[in-house]
């Protein structure tokens, strides 16, 4: 698996612990579904202290972290940003109270595209809210194969498959990732071309379209992106 290159006319690039991605699940789900072209989903697994330091809560309150005011603050308008979003949809985003290891939950999206394509969504929504409601230990096996029976997937060889081929698979294509310029989810990409940021979708639908007429505009506005891009 290369980073940039698929049979698939999209990948898109996500990460079960990122609140921007789970922004951009359910409009990136609409535009592939209005568009009827399958699009190939892939994690990113974030390695977030490299570069916001890290932290963990109890009860609500900071017992630990690296961090600088500077990076506090950034954090903090990262998640009002994206709860904007996810309550619009009809979702709960709460804070996390650590930072947690998500590449079990994110090789599940390896072992659905590979064993259960059209349950792809049915995995997503089985994970993402609950684990943004502080509901799932994404970092238990046992949980994540939960969530992929949930979904109605056979989650028969998924424990064995996390840490043997499907992690295999996984590190691979996160040491790929940086030297190939992907640094953040959701990421789009098609044609090399690399897009962050689901506020792209109104340019990937222009761009899958057909590119006909003058390309859109970024935009934010559900109304507007569900009009232009789902």
């Amino acid at each position: 698996m290369k980073a940039l290159e698929s049979d698939a006319l999209l990948i898109v690039y996500i990460d079960i612990k990122s609140p921007y991605a789970f922004a951009a699940i359910q409009p990136t789900l609409a535009l592939e579904n209005s568009l009827g072209i399958r699009f190939d989903w892939r994690p990113l697994t974030l390695d977030i202290p490299s570069y916001l330091g890290s932290a963990r809560k109890s009860k609500g309150k900071v017992v630990e972290s690296t961090r600088s005011a500077r990076q506090w603050v950034g954090i903090k308008y990262a998640y009002r940003d994206a709860r904007r979003y996810v309550e619009r949809q009809g979702h709960m985003l709460k804070g996390t109270e650590k930072i947690w290891d998500s590449s079990i939950a994110n090789i599940g999206i390896l072992w659905v595209m590979q064993n259960d394509r059209d349950r792809l969504g049915d995995y997503l929504e089985t994970i993402y809210p609950p684990f943004w409601r502080r509901e799932l230990d994404i970092e238990d096996v046992t949980v994540v194969t939960a969530c992929l029976e949930q979904a109605g997937i056979d989650a028969t060889g998924f424990a064995a498959f996390q840490q043997g081929e499907g992690g295999v698979q996984h590190d691979s294509l996160q040491a790929q990732l940086h030297p190939a310029g992907i640094y953040g989810v959701p990421t789009y990409v098609f044609d090399g071309t690399i897009l962050f940021g689901r506020e792209h979708l109104p340019y990937v639908r222009w761009h899958l379209t057909g590119r006909k007429g003058p390309a859109p505009d970024i935009a934010y506005e559900m109304g507007a992106m569900e009009e232009q891009s789902c």
